[in-house]
């Protein structure tokens, strides 16, 4: 039996960065209260929250008394110990659950479970050793990225490997103790499907996003992608599998390679709303924030149309090195939104905000937001 919560719950949040700001504002919009935890002060989604909870995540009473006043529990991000979302389980209800994030915080873990559910993915080897790297290196063959299997995102925790002369030196530097080597895969594009499950087993499959990157960090994501249809269906019909096979109720990222051959391998899962899907709030009939407050509550999951084409750039903090942004400057373009995160201290690479642009074609609509973001760099005076 499905159980529902409606408008007026206490919905917790294990979390508290600018993904829980905008579900925050979802959440608070449809009637629910919001209650975040995290071991930061004045935080994005603290900003916005009914509640904001001030506690490490290892504070096993904090955590307990925190989960007793809330009718359910979600997360904005993986690296939350497992033990944290078991003590919540035994004091309310957690979706997604707690295996979920068992297997989504660990890339071993993750490609394991895909593998053996017989979803495509990068040849990939466990590395435990300097003589297990070089054994995994001879299998998988150069170039082929080692990476932490822990803890890692915007490129973080990853080494490029092109020779096997390397090996000594990148065993001495290795990005952590846990470790994955995969082959760096050819492609042509990156994607990501975003898919909702309710717990009653029903599903909604975001439009495609094509997804550029810079520096190992998301930079433009553009809506509807400029894919062959059969690659959207393919793309859907593996986020609708996975999310089947881990039982989700929630929302989940599945971010992919798109091969030249029309071949689409599956890298990285996120249960929870994703950068890439930022251009769902003002560009699809449901944001992906008001989709996962539906999914993890137990309503009907809202439509996945597209309103308009859309483009989405990623604000860093290298923006503030010169000055204030010209804030003006970039709002004069048309079909042009704004999203700021509420973070007093911009540095370089670290997620301030997003534009987002809309427009009559992807084209255009990613013509809009660079020329934004462009107007963004000359400080006001």
């Amino acid at each position: 039996m499905t159980r529902r919560y409606l408008p007026g719950a206490t919905i917790g949040l294990m979390g508290s960065g600018q993904l829980g700001r905008m579900f925050s504002i979802a959440a608070r919009r449809m009637g629910y209260r919001v209650e975040v935890f995290s071991p930061e002060k004045d935080t994005p989604a603290g900003q916005f929250a009914d509640r904001e909870v001030t506690a490490a995540y290892e504070n096993e009473s904090a955590v307990r008394d925190f989960a007793k006043g809330l009718d359910l529990l979600t997360f904005e991000f993986e690296n939350i110990p497992r033990q944290t979302i078991e003590w919540c389980s035994a004091e309310c209800e957690v979706r997604p659950g707690s295996s979920i994030l068992h297997i989504a915080q660990n890339r071993l873990r993750e490609k394991d479970f895909l593998s053996g559910a017989g979803i495509p993915v990068a040849p990939y080897r466990a590395v435990h050793s300097a003589s297990e790297l070089a054994t995994a290196l001879e299998e998988i063959k150069a170039p082929a990225i080692l990476k932490s299997a822990a803890f890692g995102y915007d490129g973080k925790g990853q080494r490029l490997i092109d020779r096997a002369e390397e090996l000594g030196e990148i065993w001495r530097e290795r990005p952590g103790d846990e470790l994955i080597l995969e082959r760096a895969i050819d492609f042509e594009k990156e994607l990501s499907v975003i898919v909702a499950r309710g717990q009653d087993g029903t599903m909604a499959t975001f439009p495609v996003c094509e997804n550029l990157h810079r520096n190992h960090i998301l930079d433009i994501t553009v809506v509807p992608a400029r894919v062959s249809v059969k690659i959207e269906e393919s793309g859907a019909d593996l986020a609708r599998t996975i999310a089947e096979k881990m039982g989700l109720v929630g929302l989940l990222a599945v971010e992919m390679f798109l091969q030249a051959g029309g071949n689409l391998l599956v890298n990285e899962l996120a249960p929870r709303p994703h950068n890439s899907g930022h251009w769902t709030i003002e560009g699809c009939a449901t944001s992906q924030f008001e989709q996962h407050v539906r999914a993890v509550c137990g309503l009907p999951l809202g439509s996945t149309e597209i309103l308009r084409p859309s483009a989405m750039a990623n604000l860093l903090g290298d923006l503030w090195d010169p000055g204030e942004p010209d804030w003006a400057g970039a709002l004069e373009i048309e079909g042009l939104h704004l999203h700021l995160y509420g973070k007093k201290h911009p540095r370089p690479r670290r997620k301030m905000g997003h534009l987002t642009a809309l427009a009559s074609t992807p084209e255009k609509a990613i013509e809009a937001v660079l020329r934004a973001r462009e107007a963004l760099e000359r400080p006001t005076e």
